[in-house]
């Protein structure tokens, strides 16, 4: 059995193949970003997820990409659990945004940006990924996600920036103290997907002048520092993946067009386009793997 996985901050899709390379099923866990979980935690969740279990001896091959796996020292608490989690396979553990640019690889180089609880991109023509600026992650960066969106609705409520009519909906919604907020947030070993559930509340009134200057705001500051410091952004596809790029789509093609950017497309869900990647380039290399 081959598993590829995608994995988020706040979730992983997993999607299992038998040797000939046809779809066996497909599941979902929590997200295994190792700057927040650790091994034994990662281990736990894989074992309560019986169909993941019954493959402990089955699986061959596991492609693991996730958020946080930029380092050895990251991808090794990863990689630990998975390799007692599935005794006889293969383990790569790789990072999110190589994961990306497979599932948004089309037969040209491109930019490939990731907008989901956090964000981040790079440069890829095939071959080679190229990071023109660093990720500072959920604290300093993250421009564009689910999280900076979050925070800024926060700061937009308790700085009383909102309107009026959006301020009353939010404390009905949520209640929320500064004491409850800063508890969640500084004591809050998921502080980054804690921020990015406040996204959804953005989502639920995308069509308020308000709140879309502020979408357009957080896209135009992910534009600005994680897409123009590539050369290659004036003449290159710029390809999305992401839950957030879906559900603000027409938000990023009009900062897009400030800039004078392309657009390729946008992917809510790499998973489906990333096992394509492996069955076309990667599997085939694999000795005795049928894609």
């Amino acid at each position: 059995m081959i598993l590829i996985v995608d994995s988020g901050s706040t979730k992983s899709d997993w999607v299992i193949l038998n040797s000939e390379g046809k779809e066996e099923f497909r599941t979902e866990t929590i997200g295994f970003n190792p700057y927040f979980i650790s091994t034994k935690e990662i281990e736990a969740e894989i074992g309560k997820n019986e169909q993941l279990v019954e493959l402990k001896e089955k699986a061959t091959q596991v492609f693991f990409y996730g958020a946080g796996c930029s380092s050895e020292k990251m991808n090794a608490v990863v990689e630990k659990a998975l390799s007692k989690c599935f005794v006889n396979a293969e383990i790569t553990v790789d990072h999110d945004l190589l994961g990306a640019a497979y599932a948004a690889y089309n037969g040209k180089p491109a930019i490939v940006c990731i907008l989901g609880t956090g964000s981040n991109s790079c440069y890829f023509d095939g071959e080679k990924l190229e990071e023109a600026t660093p990720s500072l992650a959920y604290i300093l960066g993250d421009e564009g996600s689910g999280n900076n969106l979050g925070k800024r609705i926060l700061q937009a409520y308790f700085l009383k920036k909102m309107p009026k009519r959006l301020c009353q909906a939010f404390k009905e919604r949520y209640n929320l103290t500064i004491e409850q907020l800063n508890k969640n947030v500084y004591q809050n070993q998921f502080a980054n997907t804690y921020l990015a559930t406040f996204s959804r509340f953005v989502s639920d009134h995308k069509y308020e002048p308000f709140i879309q200057k502020l979408i357009y705001d957080s896209m135009k500051e992910f534009v600005v520092n994680q897409i123009l410091p590539y050369k290659e952004a004036r003449f290159s596809e710029i390809n999305f993946i992401g839950s957030v790029a879906h559900y603000y789509e027409e938000i990023l093609y009009a900062v897009a067009a400030e800039f004078h950017l392309k657009i390729g497309f946008v992917i809510r869900k790499p998973i489906d386009n990333l096992v394509k990647y492996h069955l076309l380039y990667i599997l085939p290399k694999k000795e005795g793997v049928k894609a």
